[in-house]
């Protein structure tokens, strides 16, 4: 199985968030982008379709 991705900026909603999936889908099973540490994945982000985003 492959790996989900999840994209976020880092606001507190997206850090909440964050935790739920982790905690459902096993920290092994998710690749948690954070935004703010990492901005050279904005592109991949885009490719997947993620079209809106604030950095925090």
């Amino acid at each position: 199985m492959s790996k989900s991705v999840f994209f976020h900026a880092g606001c507190p909603v997206c850090v909440s968030a964050e935790h739920d999936i982790i905690n459902l889908l096993g920290a092994n099973n998710v690749d948690v982008v954070h935004f703010g540490n990492d901005k050279s994945r904005i592109n991949e982000a885009e490719k997947a379709g993620v079209n809106q985003f604030r950095l925090w």
